[in-house]
């Protein structure tokens, strides 16, 4: 378009300029449109149930879609890995494990960096994990299983849900401390290795309690330990791993909340602001204590100093196990 005067043409600059300004402020609010919400593990398994109550009371507070997304495999690296290349722009979140942020990072060679390549939001919770048996093995206390260990070295084997993740290693130390060697069978999650576990496919599973809990209630699995620093209120009567004389193999799956890196600060302390403001909901802490997940109030930073401190504590555990990737 032809304008004559120059001072036509500035007009025409300045009320351009302003009109921009709605358009510009609206591309900058979080969240634009629905996010979602990556955890690395299969369907229908304690991370899932996790993931589906944090999303919950994301939608209720910033008022956007929150899907749940279930990218199993690769020990945790695919789902981890799918967040890792996403746009940083808070629409895409990961709630992730040690296994990986930390340990398949370590075990092996992948595509992402566990901790660089990722901006830490908050703690969501952390899980204290359970040694339980198949009814048919005939073990009722931890000491029961070590007898029987020693009597048939490898010929006991255990589920975990994952390579990798904490069911693993935690089951690694416990066998390593009571000098048994027991084979381990990874799954996907703790869903399928319950089902195989429950089936007697497996003789033994390392598995979040909240996975474990209802079978423990009912009489299908046998709990031997737990692996929390104190007993659990859900199963008083089982000792701690601790308690039992394995006090260095105390076992839990922490879950965390986190984005691509380079995600906005505002973005992730909006984030931060929604889990805070989840853990005063009586509903959402219902489900957490049912099961049995601790609660631990971190800012972004010291979530991140966090994930670094199991960094170097799986880094000393995969070392001591010949683990560490060559």
């Amino acid at each position: 378009m032809y304008i004559k005067s120059s001072t036509t043409r500035r007009t025409f600059v300045i009320v351009g300029a302003l009109c921009a300004l709605p358009m510009a402020h609206a591309q900058s609010v979080f969240p634009a449109r629905p996010i979602t919400l990556v955890h690395p593990y299969a369907a229908g398994g304690p991370a899932d149930t996790m993931a589906r109550a944090l999303a919950k009371q994301m939608e209720s507070r910033l008022k956007q879609p929150v899907i749940v997304e279930a990218k199993a495999g690769g020990a945790a690296t695919i789902g981890t890995g799918h967040v890792a290349r996403s746009k940083p722009d808070g629409h895409t979140l990961l709630l992730g494990t040690s296994a990986g942020h930390v340990v398949t990072p370590l075990m092996q060679r992948i595509p992402y960096d566990g901790i660089g390549d990722f901006s830490f939001i908050a703690v969501v919770a952390n899980q204290p994990n359970v040694l339980v048996a198949h009814p048919s093995l005939g073990v009722e206390k931890l000491q029961d299983l070590v007898a029987l260990a020693r009597k048939q070295p490898g010929t006991l084997n255990y589920a975990s849900a994952g390579t990798g993740g904490a069911t693993h290693l935690g089951a690694e130390a416990f066998a390593q401390a009571a000098q048994i060697k027991i084979t381990h069978v990874p799954y996907g999650g703790a869903a399928p290795a319950l089902k195989d576990l429950l089936g007697g496919q497996v003789q033994l599973g390392m598995l979040n309690l909240a996975a474990t809990k209802a079978f423990i209630a009912d009489g299908r699995l046998q709990a031997l330990a737990y692996g929390g620093a104190n007993p659990s209120p859900l199963i008083p009567h089982v000792p701690t791993l601790s308690q039992a004389g394995y006090a260095a193999t105390a076992t839990s799956t922490w879950y965390t909340l986190a984005a691509p890196k380079g995600t906005p600060a505002d973005v992730i302390e909006t984030l931060h602001r929604v889990v805070a403001e989840a853990r005063q909901d009586p509903a959402y802490l219902a489900v957490l204590d049912g099961m049995g997940a601790e609660q631990m109030d971190l800012s972004p930073a010291e979530t991140t100093a966090f994930v670094k401190r199991d960094q170097a504590a799986m880094t000393t555990l995969l070392t001591h196990l010949n683990l560490l990737a060559k």
